[in-house]
């Protein structure tokens, strides 16, 4: 369901192909400006 609410906010804004990029840019500037502000290691796992 997280991917959904990254989608529908993307498309909100305009940026429609970066709901995955949201996966990991969490800050507000990134997400408006459409670019990486914040480097850092993130580990995940899908199913």
């Amino acid at each position: 369901r997280t991917i959904e609410k990254f989608e529908k906010e993307a498309a909100e804004l305009g940026k429609g192909s970066f709901k995955y990029a949201w996966v990991l840019d969490k800050l507000k500037a990134e997400r408006e400006r459409g670019i990486t502000i914040d480097i850092a290691l993130w580990k995940f796992e899908t199913p």
